[in-house]
C-alpha cells in the first residue's frame, strides 16, 4: 500500500512538471510572436481570427487552438492537431514558428539592403524625378537644334533632280518589248489561270526579264481565272546583293527576330525582355510577285530556306527569349511566333546562267522560259523608240551602229543617252527637235571603251585553210574563226603539229579525232606536213563543237582548196567520220545569222532544236563530214591556184 502512494505521488509530480514545461513552452511561443509581429499586431491578428479569449484562456488547449488560429490564419479551428497530444502540437506549432521567424528576418535582411542601395541612389532618382517633371511641364520633344534638322530635310524635298534618262526609257506597255514576244506571252500565260506558276528565265543580261515579269502582273492583275487582285504587290531584289546573317538577327529575304538584347527603337518591348519578329520581303510579297534578279547568285542556304517558305507558305520565327507564358508579350507577337506569317506569293527568278547551275530543288518547283538574244534589228528598233520617248530625232545610221556596239537592250539606251548628252552640249538652244548624229554616238562609243560585239564576220570571198565554227557564251554566240597552213615537212615523217596552247583539253581531244578522220579518209599521214592550226584570238574553246571545221580545216590546207567565207559549221566529228550532236544550237543560229552567215550546218540529231521562224538563214543538217563538202569547198578553183576539184584529188565523190 505504501508502495502505490509512492508511484502515485510521483506519477503526480511528473504530470505536474509536464504541464508546467508544456506552459513554458507555449508562453515562449506567444513572446516569440509578439517579437515578429509586435505586441499591437499580434493582439490585431487574433482579434480578427477570434483568438483573444482563447489566448487568455487557464486551459492549455485552448491556448495551443489559439495559436494554431494565428499560426495557420483559419478561425475555425476548435481542436488541437493531433488530438489528445499536447507535446506533439507544441512541437509542431514551434516548427511552423521557427520558419516564420527565419523568413522574417531574411526580409529584415532584404529591406534593410533596399533601403541601403536607395540611400546610394537618392541623388540619381532625385535627378530622373527632375528630368520626368521637365518632360511633363514641356511635352513637346522638339528644340532649336531637332527644328533646325527637320527644316534642311524639309528643304532637301523641295530641292531635287530630275528622274534618269534610263528610267523614262524602261519599258511600261507591251508594244514597248521588242524580240521577247514570245516570252512574254509565256509568263502572261503561266500568271493568267487559276493556278498560277513558280517561273524561272533564263537568258542574257539587258534583254527585258525584268520589264517582262512587271508587265506580265500589270496585265493579269485584276482580271478573272488568276488569284492576283488589282492591289498586287511586285517585290523586286537583287539575289547578288541579299546579305544575311545565319544566327537571323538580319534576314530582310525571310525577316528576322530583333531580341532584347539587339533592340533600339522599340524600347518598350526591350525593357520587358520581349523578342520583336521583322517581316522579310516574303512577306511584303504576299498575294503578289516576288521577283528576284541573278537568283543563282544567292547564298544556297538562303536558297534553302527560301525553297522552305515555298512549300509552307509561311514564315515561322524562333527565339530563345520568347515565351509563351508570359502575358505581357502583346497579342501581336504572340501570334507571329505561334502561328508564323503568311508568304503566299509567285517566285519569279531571273538569271544569266545555265540551266545546269541553276539548283535543282528551284527547277523542280518552276516553269522555265528562255530569253532569246536580242538581234542587230531588235536594237534598231529601240534606238528608234527610245528617240522617240526622249523627243529627239537621230542621224540616218546611229541606230545601225549602236547595233554594231551592243546586243542588250539596255546597253543600247546607254549608248543613245550618252551621245544625248554629248549633243545637249554641243548644240544651241534654238535647235528643236534635238538631233543626235552619227559623231555623237561614235564619241559615246569611244568615250566608254565600247568595243564591237561581232568581232568575226562573214564575207563573201572563199579562202584556203580558213573557216568559221560558232561557239556559245552564256546566252550569247559568236563565230570562231579556225584557220590552218600546212607546209611539206623538212624531213618526211617527221612533221609537228601546231595547236593553240590556250585552246583548251576538249579542243585538243577534238583536233586528234579530225587527224585520225584525215588519215582514214586521204589515206595520207599528217607527218609529212608541218601543220599549224590557230584559233584566231586565242581563248579556250569549251567544248567539242569545234571538231568538225578543224577537220575541214585542215583539209582544205592540205589540198589547197578553198572554203566559202559565208557558211559556218558546228558539230563534233568521231573518227568514223559522222558529225555528232552538240549543245546551244539555238544561240548558235542567232549568232551566225547575226554575223552575216548565209548557211550553216548543224549535226542531224540537232535538227529537232532549230525553231520553226528561222529567216535570213539557211540550216543543213549532216549526218557525214562527207555531206559537208558540198556546201563548204568553194565550187570554183580559183582562189586555189587552179588545182583539180576536191574529189578528183581525192578520188571521192559527194
Amino acid at each position: 500500500m505504501k508502495q502505490y502512494s509512492v508511484t502515485t505521488e510521483i506519477n503526480q509530480e511528473s504530470e505536474q512538471s509536464r504541464e508546467i514545461q508544456l506552459h513554458w513552452k507555449i508562453e515562449c511561443l506567444y513572446k516569440t510572436l509578439g517579437n515578429i509581429y509586435g505586441t499591437q499586431g499580434l493582439v490585431l491578428r487574433a482579434s480578427k481570427l477570434d483568438a483573444i479569449d482563447l489566448m487568455g484562456s487557464p486551459d492549455l488547449e485552448e491556448r495551443i487552438v489559439a495559436l494554431q488560429r494565428i499560426l495557420q490564419e483559419d478561425p475555425t479551428i476548435n481542436e488541437i492537431e493531433p488530438p489528445g497530444n499536447l507535446g506533439l502540437a507544441l512541437d509542431r506549432l514551434e516548427e511552423r514558428v521557427a520558419e516564420i521567424f527565419a523568413r522574417k528576418s531574411i526580409e529584415d535582411k532584404i529591406q534593410q539592403r533596399i533601403q541601403e542601395k536607395m540611400d546610394e541612389k537618392y541623388s540619381e532618382y532625385i535627378r530622373d524625378l527632375k528630368l520626368e517633371v521637365l518632360k511633363e511641364q514641356n511635352s513637346s520633344p522638339e528644340n532649336a537644334q531637332t527644328l533646325k534638322k527637320l527644316g534642311r530635310l524639309e528643304k532637301m524635298e523641295h530641292s531635287n533632280l530630275s528622274c534618269s534618262a534610263l528610267d523614262i526609257l524602261r519599258p511600261s506597255c507591251r508594244e514597248d518589248i521588242i524580240g521577247q514576244g514570245k516570252a512574254l506571252s509565256s509568263i502572261i500565260s503561266k500568271l493568267n489561270n487559276p493556278y498560277p506558276q513558280h517561273i524561272l528565265l533564263y537568258g542574257p543580261p539587258g534583254v527585258g526579264k525584268t520589264s517582262c515579269a512587271r508587265l506580265a502582273l500589270e496585265m493579269v492583275k485584276g482580271q478573272k481565272g488568276n488569284p492576283f487582285k488589282e492591289d498586287a504587290p511586285f517585290i523586286e531584289v537583287d539575289g547578288t546583293t541579299l546579305r544575311w546573317d545565319p544566327r537571323e538577327s538580319t534576314n530582310p529575304l525571310l525577316g528576322s527576330v530583333h531580341d532584347p538584347i539587339y533592340q533600339g527603337a522599340k524600347k518598350e518591348l526591350a525593357e520587358e525582355g520581349i523578342p520583336e519578329p521583322k517581316l522579310g520581303l516574303v512577306s511584303d510579297a504576299h498575294g503578289g510577285i516576288l521577283f528576284i534578279d541573278e537568283l543563282g547568285e544567292m547564298d544556297p542556304l538562303l536558297q534553302n530556306k527560301l525553297l522552305k517558305v515555298l512549300e509552307d507558305k509561311r514564315v515561322f520565327f524562333e527565339s530563345s527569349y520568347y515565351d509563351p507564358h508570359n502575358e505581357r508579350i502583346p497579342q501581336y507577337i504572340k501570334q507571329l511566333f505561334e502561328k508564323g506569317v503568311p508568304a503566299d506569293f509567285i517566285l519569279i527568278g531571273a538569271t544569266t546562267k545555265s540551266k545546269e547551275e541553276i539548283n535543282p530543288a528551284f527547277r523542280s518547283r518552276c516553269m522555265e522560259v528562255f530569253f532569246e538574244p536580242l538581234r542587230a534589228d531588235h536594237i534598231r528598233q529601240m534606238v528608234v523608240k527610245s528617240a522617240q520617248k526622249l523627243k529627239i530625232s537621230i542621224e540616218a545610221g546611229v541606230a545601225d551602229i549602236t547595233a554594231d556596239y551592243t546586243s542588250e537592250g539596255r546597253g543600247a539606251n546607254k549608248i543613245l543617252v550618252d551621245a544625248y548628252a554629248l549633243a545637249v552640249n554641243e548644240g544651241s538652244e534654238e535647235e528643236t527637235p534635238l538631233e543626235v548624229q552619227c559623231q555623237h554616238v561614235y564619241q559615246a562609243i569611244r568615250n566608254s571603251r565600247i568595243t564591237p560585239r561581232i568581232l568575226s564576220r562573214a564575207s563573201d570571198r572563199s579562202e584556203v585553210g580558213k573557216i568559221f565554227g560558232v561557239g556559245v557564251s552564256g546566252y550569247q554566240a559568236s563565230l570562231i574563226e579556225l584557220e590552218a597552213i600546212a607546209f611539206p615537212a623538212e624531213e618526211r615523217g617527221k612533221g609537228n603539229i601546231r595547236f593553240n596552247d590556250t585552246a583548251g583539253s576538249m579542243a585538243r581531244d577534238s583536233l586528234f579525232n579530225a587527224t585520225s578522220l584525215f588519215r582514214k579518209e586521204t589515206g595520207e599521214n599528217l607527218k609529212n606536213y608541218d601543220l599549224h592550226i590557230n584559233i584566231v584570238g586565242g581563248g579556250n574553246v569549251d567544248g567539242p563543237s569545234a571538231g568538225a571545221a578543224i577537220y575541214l580545216a585542215i583539209l582544205s590546207a592540205i589540198k589547197g582548196r578553198a572554203l566559202r567565207q559565208d557558211v559556218a559549221i558546228t558539230g563534233e566529228v568521231s573518227i568514223q567520220g559522222r558529225v555528232k550532236a552538240v549543245g546551244g544550237i539555238y544561240e548558235k543560229i542567232s549568232g551566225a545569222r547575226q554575223a552575216g552567215i548565209k548557211k550553216l550546218l548543224i549535226p542531224r540529231e540537232n535538227l529537232k532544236d532549230v525553231p520553226e521562224d528561222i529567216k535570213g538563214l539557211k540550216i543543213i543538217a549532216i549526218s557525214y563530214i562527207k555531206e559537208a563538202y558540198s556546201h563548204v569547198f568553194s565550187p570554183s578553183n580559183e582562189e586555189s591556184g587552179g588545182e583539180l576539184p576536191l574529189y578528183k584529188l581525192m578520188g571521192m565523190v559527194d
